[in-house]
């Protein structure tokens, strides 16, 4: 994709030495922003590019825009010319355990001692304090930070359907890298951001600690919830399909009754409020289902657009390749896979959920394959050929 235009982060440069989701997330948020983000593989590669099941799209989703160079930080003189590029950054992120940067001279005290300008953002489980070192995932955190308890049915807690405390993470470590890159405008000094799973998955369910915090009552899981508006279900229609239908105002049930022709739901006196409505939805609810299974969600689809009502299909993740507004307003773009059977073909991957000048941010540089940039970058530091055949055959580089 041709850019006509300056992104904002253009002339950037980010070192990242990341792996699975939450610091690619960070680095690919910034890359499409136009940031120069180079990410520094192990000898082997990054362990993404060949996970199965539901990692399998970890690499070519979060790793777009970016550079490839791979260095054994294991050996001296592969951590050396890790820290040699890391002077000329601007950013350096990463997302290891506690303590393994400080091993190889790449933590942020190591670095900004010699570069003050640097800002590092390190991407943990948690930030500092009595649970530091622990071993951190997204589920781990979901159910010890009331996530899964409140997505499951009682008595069932269940991770949500994404890694969303891992690529959220990422994002606001990302944020607090383009606040710590406007002070830096004004002060000269970098600092050091961090970001962190768990404290995430806290901000995710903080509603419902504040509506225990007025209310009182414990939050229910969200499928044994207490809703806040009377019609906001899934409701299973004709032929067994499914449907999300939604009145959520006064005006609104007023709609919803006048276009499915329920005039004397309307009428009652005990429904004339949203908060009556709530109070009897266990009358409510089971009348309406068995009304409604009389249509078709393509039926009730069309009229609930017509109407401006909320509806929504239920939609399976592969069936968004093909969607109409997707489509149409560029939310999706082709990346070339790297690794695995599919290897060398294009597939399409969602972009970032936003616009800049009315544009999209696309695809600039495909995922890239292990270490296809080592030798340009390590040319860019100033190392001869000879040198660089020197670090391959001592295994610092590859």
């Amino acid at each position: 994709m041709t850019y006509a235009r300056t992104l904002p982060l253009e002339g950037l440069r980010v070192v990242e030495f990341t792996h699975m989701v939450m610091g690619p997330t960070c680095g690919m948020v910034l890359a499409d922003m136009g940031a120069e983000v180079i990410k520094v593989e192990p000898i082997e590669g990054d362990r993404t590019r060949h996970l199965l099941g539901s990692g399998a799209g970890f690499f070519p989703l979060f790793n777009r825009n970016k550079k490839s160079i791979q260095i054994n930080l294991q050996q001296p003189e592969g951590a050396a010319v890790a820290r040699r590029l890391c002077a000329t950054a601007d950013v350096v992120a990463e997302n290891f355990k506690p303590g393994t940067m400080v091993k190889y001279g790449l933590d942020y005290q190591s670095l900004a001692a010699n570069n003050p300008r640097i800002i590092y953002a390190s991407l943990k489980g948690f930030l500092p304090g009595p649970y530091e070192h622990r071993t951190a995932l997204d589920e781990v955190v979901q159910m010890m930070g009331g996530l899964a308890y409140m997505t499951g049915r009682p008595g069932d807690p269940l991770r949500a359907g994404t890694s969303v405390n891992d690529i959220m993470g990422g994002m606001f470590g990302a944020i607090g890298i383009l606040g710590a890159l406007i002070q830096r405008g004004v002060t000269g000094r970098g600092q050091e951001v961090q970001s962190a799973l768990y404290e995430n998955n806290v901000f995710l369910v903080g509603q419902h600690m504040m509506q225990y915090a007025i209310t009182g009552v414990p939050a229910e899981p969200m499928p044994n919830r207490i809703s806040a508006w009377a019609v906001y279900d899934v409701f299973t229609v004709r032929d067994g399909e499914q449907i999300f239908l939604a009145a959520v105002s006064d005006a609104q049930w007023t709609t919803f009754c006048d276009l499915l022709g329920f005039a004397d739901l309307k009428d009652d006196p005990r429904y004339g409020s949203n908060n009556a409505r709530v109070e009897l939805r266990h009358t409510l609810l089971p009348e309406l289902r068995r009304r409604l299974a009389t249509y078709t969600a393509a039926e009730l689809s069309a009229w609930f657009e017509q109407a401006g009502l909320p509806y929504a299909p239920i939609v399976k993740p592969e069936e968004l390749f093909d969607d109409p507004h997707l489509k149409a307003t560029g939310g999706l773009a082709d990346v070339r896979l790297t690794d695995g059977p599919r290897a060398g073909q294009l597939a399409p991957a969602a972009l970032l959920p936003l616009t800049l000048d009315g544009q999209r941010l696309g695809v600039r540089i495909h995922p890239p394959t292990r270490g296809q940039d080592t030798d340009e970058l390590l040319s860019g530091l100033g190392l001869s050929a000879q040198e660089i055949a020197h670090l391959r055959q001592q295994r610092s580089v590859a």
